[in-house]
């Protein structure tokens, strides 16, 4: 909107225009390639080199130039045509300045206008003459005799004759009908100024010989990539331009083409740091969805093995203002708070503590014996996650059926196929019946007892464990039984099941799939008057205090 007020204060300002100055567009070409090095860089280049060929049109009707350096260097030209005034010049310069900014961020493009022509590129191209995106245009409204035939081939010969003598290359032709029939013929050739004569000539006279083939329709035009020719049998050519100016004129016009430009490469730079800021944005977006895969590369990649000098460098050459504490595993410098803070009077600068950690997460092998791997972040890890998918705490359970740990409860409930039974029901598996939330939600809970297994030595590392968590076709094995699991009532849970594997098969319930777990054979009598029915590679139901086992899908027994 602001360069078209700009332009009607141009032409309210300016005293007259010698002719039209033809801005309309014809073809505007935008480059396949779009691999821009770096964009910013890129914008910035365009910018500089439009305002320097465009500071060169107010002079000569004409600009080239470049700014930067591979890969985002950038070539320009603008060309008006040899019939136009500066005034016309710089208003079609204006336009198509304007118009060409919409292929950004190709590579390059190039345009035409009926009065002017426009190319910037990432490479050179001043010499070239002829192009795959050359274009023949024939008007199509209305067909003229032999005589106007005749006339428009010799035209065109004595224009490609005189522009390559005319050292602007540019010529115009005019026949004029002797007899009173409209069968006038007038048409222009122009080659841009940084050819020479010989790839002018060889542009021009392929352009002529497209041309012809339009004949005999009454209009033509060629936009060859180093000329332009036209033929048609009205008058679009301006009167003989004539450049000598008042200098008080010349300023007008030096002054509104400088405010006009500013406008309109405002207007450019604005879309381009649009542009790059909304792509930026797409970039991270998508990013983002790769979070969990390059944090597990990144803790594979990782160790946690120091240098001693890092180390010493990191706690000031174990400068005593940054000692936190001392206990059986030596003084310790600067940790993160893990509920430590506590700890600390406000007239304490240190404390000595042999374990530090909340009660719950410890792994049983640092509570009991004071030894800390980097398994027990694994075991608080799988207490994290079986708090997650559960939505309960660990250790403060106010239900007497689940006075033990949440590992425990987790456990019992995975050996015996009734995970469900345990899953936080804000999960809203009942939103999306058709979707995998619920067998993902198992998944997590086995990872949780993979990571909160007895044996540290059974435990996988972080970046397994996400894996697994990631990853479909990462292996589970069968968890081993948490800690604080006695032998007993592993033993009873494993006589339940294997004495209901040994009835009928008939009473066989199907609720949760199972085939990872194979009991021990358990004594005659053990365990409580709970009843489970087992299926090797089937499915199975446990309830508590009941004598009851449905079939799916039939009556009561």
């Amino acid at each position: 909107m602001s360069s078209v007020v700009m332009l009607i204060v141009l032409l309210l300002l300016v005293d007259r225009l010698e002719g039209v100055p033809r801005a309309q567009l014809i073809k505007l070409s935008c480059s396949n390639n779009q691999t821009i090095g770096n964009q910013t860089v890129f914008s910035q280049n365009f910018i500089q080199t439009t305002e320097k060929i465009g500071a060169q049109v107010q002079s000569s009707l004409f600009g080239s130039g470049n700014t930067g350096t591979p890969p985002d260097q950038i070539f320009g030209l603008i060309q008006c045509f040899g019939d136009l005034s500066t005034t016309d010049c710089i208003i079609c310069y204006d336009a198509a300045h304007f118009a060409i900014s919409r292929c950004f961020p190709s590579t390059g493009a190039i345009l035409y206008q009926d009065g002017c022509f426009m190319r910037f590129q990432n490479s050179s191209f001043y010499d070239e003459y002829i192009g795959p995106s050359d274009t023949t245009i024939c008007g199509n409204a209305t067909t003229k005799g032999n005589v106007f035939e005749s006339s428009a081939r010799q035209a065109v010969s004595n224009a490609v004759r005189d522009a390559l003598v005319n050292v602007d290359y540019f010529a115009r032709e005019e026949v004029l009908a002797t007899r009173g029939v409209n069968e006038s013929v007038y048409v222009l050739a122009n080659c841009w100024k940084t050819l020479n004569v010989s790839s002018c000539r060889s542009c021009l006279e392929n352009a002529s010989v497209s041309i012809l083939q339009c004949l005999p329709w009454s209009e033509g035009r060629v936009l060859n990539t180093g000329c332009f020719m036209r033929y048609s049998d009205t008058n679009f050519l301006n009167p003989v331009p004539v450049r000598s100016r008042s200098s008080n004129h010349g300023r007008i016009i030096a002054v509104i083409a400088a405010v006009v430009s500013a406008v309109v490469i405002f207007i450019v730079a604005l879309l381009v740091l649009l542009y790059i800021r909304r792509r930026r944005w797409l970039q991270k977006k998508r990013a983002g969805s790769n979070d969990a895969k390059k944090l597990a590369k990144i803790l594979t990649d990782s160790s946690l093995n120091f240098k001693y000098s890092t180390i010493e460098k990191a706690t000031s050459s174990w400068d005593e203002t940054n000692k936190l504490g001392e206990g059986g595993f030596g003084t310790v410098y600067k940790i993160a708070d893990f509920g430590l803070a506590r700890s600390f009077q406000e007239d304490m600068t240190h404390i000595s503590t042999a374990i530090a950690g909340t009660l719950g997460y410890m792994a049983p092998e640092y509570l009991a014996l004071g030894q800390l791997t980097e398994k027990a972040d694994v075991y608080s890890y799988g207490v994290l996650l079986l708090e997650v998918v559960t939505g309960r705490q660990n250790n403060n359970s106010k239900n007497s059926e689940y006075s033990d740990s949440l590992v425990a409860i987790a456990w019992r409930h995975f050996q015996l196929g009734t995970v469900e039974e345990i899953l936080d029901p804000n999960l809203m598996f009942h939103t999306y019946p058709k979707s995998n939330f619920k067998k993902e939600a198992i998944k997590v809970v086995h990872v949780g007892l993979l990571c909160t297994q007895e044996d540290p030595s059974l435990r996988p590392s972080i970046s397994t464990a996400l894996r697994m968590l990631v990853k479909d076709d990462e292996p589970l094995p069968p968890p081993s039984n948490p800690p604080f699991v006695s032998d007993i009532e592993i033993s009873e849970l494993e006589a339940k099941i294997q004495r209901y594997h040994d009835d009928d098969d008939t009473y066989s319930v199907a609720t949760v799939s199972h085939s990872q777990f194979s009991p021990r054979e358990a004594e005659e009598g053990e365990g409580s008057e709970s009843k489970v029915n087992y299926v090797s590679e089937k499915e199975y139901l446990y309830k508590d205090d009941k004598n009851e086992i449905q079939e799916i899908g039939s009556e009561s027994e």
